[in-house]
């Protein structure tokens, strides 16, 4: 996995060197939880608040078709109450409601559904994070449990993996905005046997492209 985050950020620089695409910088806010089950039992979660702020590129590919990496912090977490025994967080915990801090890499294709210079776009494809640090609070015997996320071998991952789906619109002016959904592909629980962790979110985000002359791009499209 650490291989894949290099060679992210090495091509990430590469391309952003090359001013002749189109760069950009983006956030908003988004509403995170999870998928998740213990021994195959999905457990209760609920939302919670969180966000993102990052930079982008969009880079001609084919006509209306464009590679779109991106390189973001998002803020995720989740609520949940367990009827089952899970670790982590602990095996006596009844609930818990986390919150992790990632530096996010995205791989994403973007189609332009026309060529005017305002137009609706959609944008998919894999993204991995790396979880640098969090927080949780949970209930054991009767009392709040506040702590750091433990990371480790039998603990929460540091690495995960996800599928970004995009829809937006992008305006004559350079701002655009859009909608993103989640989906997390990859558990971030180490533990043998313990509980299968996945994110899921929602969000929005409004941007602006701030490198790269958008109307000569829309005109060479164009022609």
């Amino acid at each position: 996995m650490k291989f894949f985050l290099l060679l992210s950020a090495a091509l990430f620089i590469t391309i952003t060197s090359q001013c002749q695409s189109q760069f950009t910088i983006f956030g908003g806010p988004q509403a995170t939880t999870s998928s998740y089950t213990v021994q195959g039992v999905k457990q209760k979660t609920s939302y919670k608040l969180g966000g993102q702020l990052g930079v982008g590129m969009k880079v001609p590919f084919e006509t209306r078709l464009y590679f779109a990496p991106a390189l973001f912090y998002s803020m995720k977490g989740y609520k949940v109450k367990y009827t089952h025994f899970a670790y982590p967080p602990d095996v006596e915990a009844t609930d818990n409601n986390t919150t992790f801090h990632t530096i996010e890499t995205a791989f994403l294709l973007q189609y332009d559904f026309t060529n005017d210079p305002s137009h609706f776009f959609i944008k998919a494809g894999p993204s991995l994070d790396f979880q640098i640090l969090g927080k949780e609070k949970f209930h054991k015997n009767g009392t709040l449990v506040d702590r750091s996320l433990p990371f480790g071998y039998d603990k929460y991952g540091h690495y995960s993996a996800n599928l970004l789906l995009q829809f937006g619109y992008e305006m004559s002016n350079g701002f655009f905005f859009f909608g993103q959904y989640t989906h997390g592909l990859a558990n971030i629980s180490n533990t043998d046997l313990g509980p299968r962790i996945r994110h899921k979110g929602f969000g929005i985000s409004i941007g602006k492209f701030i490198c790269g002359n958008k109307t000569e791009m829309d005109t060479r499209n164009k022609e």
